[in-house]
């Protein structure tokens, strides 16, 4: 028996700041996107990572409590999900790794990012459930 997709696009949060994670949730929510999370932990991602293949696109704080989220996006990278960073680092922390991946410099605009997330998760959605 096939398990019918979530009515709307899923977006992982994997952010700490708990302020930023809400309005995260809430402008995402204004783009009629499904919230996974907010992730505050490392841990915490990969568990939602393991429940569910609903993902359509996650956006990842680089630093969560002083860890790098970079295994997270190694994951997300192999099971195909796209996503974005967020940081108040310099660009120059991804080495040359991610090279590809969009990165969002905090303070974020939340709204613009949300909108920018909406469009990558429809994307994604329309491969996953046609494919």
């Amino acid at each position: 028996m096939s398990k019918e997709p979530a009515e709307q696009p899923v977006v992982l949060v994997v952010e700490d700041e708990y302020l930023l994670a809400f309005d995260l949730a809430v402008a995402l929510g204004d783009q009629e996107l499904t919230v996974l999370g907010p992730a505050p932990t490392i841990d915490q991602a990969f568990s939602l990572i393991a429940a569910t293949d609903e993902i359509d696109c996650a956006i990842l704080d680089v630093s969560i409590k002083g860890q790098m989220v970079f295994p997270v996006a190694e994951v997300l990278s192999k099971r195909g999900i796209p996503f974005v960073f967020t940081t108040g680092y310099e660009n120059s922390i991804f080495g040359d790794r991610f090279t590809d991946i969009e990165v969002y410099s905090k303070p974020l605009d939340v709204e613009r990012l949300a909108v920018d997330i909406s469009s990558l998760a429809h994307d994604h959605r329309v491969k996953r459930v046609h494919a």
